[in-house]
């Protein structure tokens, strides 16, 4: 396979088949994030795309997974994504599911029908970020869209028949906003009605305006205790019948994980075991995205 650049992709497609069918990220201003920086946002050339599903076909005997990178692969021509959702039906016929990053903007660009026709063509599930369902962290972190906009991103991905996973990430309001933030993911996930949500850990970049804005003193990190008084929040305000909660990611401190909302009194008393010390959290030299 041939890949440019650093590729990224969710925890749970480890063992996912990855194709580039974009570089680097459409949108790339988040305040928080370093990812893709180092490159400039392109469609990849369909032929390139094609060549790689076909020597993917060679090199491996079966393909149950494939995920289509890099950080907004929505973005491309709906006629663009049915051509390579019918060309990995064609190459891959015991291919389980097909997924990818979406963005707000991606996701508002595809018309009910473009999106019905993904998904009739096994475009199974997308990642999306919320990362805040705060108006104020968001205009702060420039993520481009009001939490409306996520949210109204996120209904018309399910309206379509098409699973939706969420991230947000917990301490992004820092130590002025964290109520806020708090209470405000926590409606605007429950909102969304995600089939999976992952609780990410705010880890600041070198390279990135949070990195500037902490060492300089305007931005306040919160500490572990604090990031689980938040976290704790969240949960207790979740109303996301049947989604799969994950906060198993390297950044977090703690690992949580439960199916809500039947899991949730269960994950509130980890999380204040672990505010009592009763429950070991994960040492900040083990923390990385």
């Amino acid at each position: 396979m041939r890949y440019k650049g650093s590729v990224y992709r969710p925890p749970s497609e480890a063992r996912s088949l990855i194709v580039q069918v974009t570089y680097g990220c459409s949108h790339n201003t988040c305040a928080f994030c370093s990812m893709y920086k180092a490159k400039k946002f392109e469609l990849r050339p369909m032929n390139e795309i094609l060549e790689d599903f076909d020597m993917a076909r060679q090199a491996y005997s079966k393909v149950g997974r494939i995920f289509l990178a890099d950080g907004d692969a929505l973005i491309r021509p709906a006629a663009d994504l049915e051509r390579i959702l019918e060309y990995i039906a064609e190459k891959f016929p015991e291919c389980e599911r097909v997924t990818c990053y979406a963005s707000p903007s991606s996701v508002h660009k595809r018309t009910p029908e473009e999106l019905k026709r993904l998904r009739e063509r096994n475009l199974t599930m997308v990642y999306m970020g919320l990362e805040s369902g705060c108006d104020e962290v968001l205009k702060k972190m420039r993520k481009g869209h009001t939490a409306a906009d996520i949210v109204a991103a996120g209904q018309k991905i399910n309206a379509a028949g098409i699973e939706l996973s969420v991230t947000a990430i917990s301490g992004l309001g820092g130590v002025e906003l964290w109520r806020e933030h708090a209470m405000d993911t926590a409606a605007a996930l429950s909102a969304m009605k995600p089939a999976y949500i992952g609780l990410l850990t705010l880890m600041v970049e070198p390279g990135t305006p949070m990195y500037d804005w902490v060492r300089e003193g305007s931005f306040r990190l919160l500490d572990s205790r604090q990031v689980l008084e938040e976290t704790a929040l969240l949960v207790a305000q979740l109303d996301c019948e049947g989604a799969v909660f994950r906060m198993n990611h390297a950044s977090n401190y703690l690992t949580l994980r439960g199916t809500l909302n039947e899991d949730k009194q269960a994950m509130l008393q980890r999380i204040h075991s672990a505010m009592t010390g009763r429950t070991d959290l994960r040492p900040e030299y083990f923390r990385a995205l």
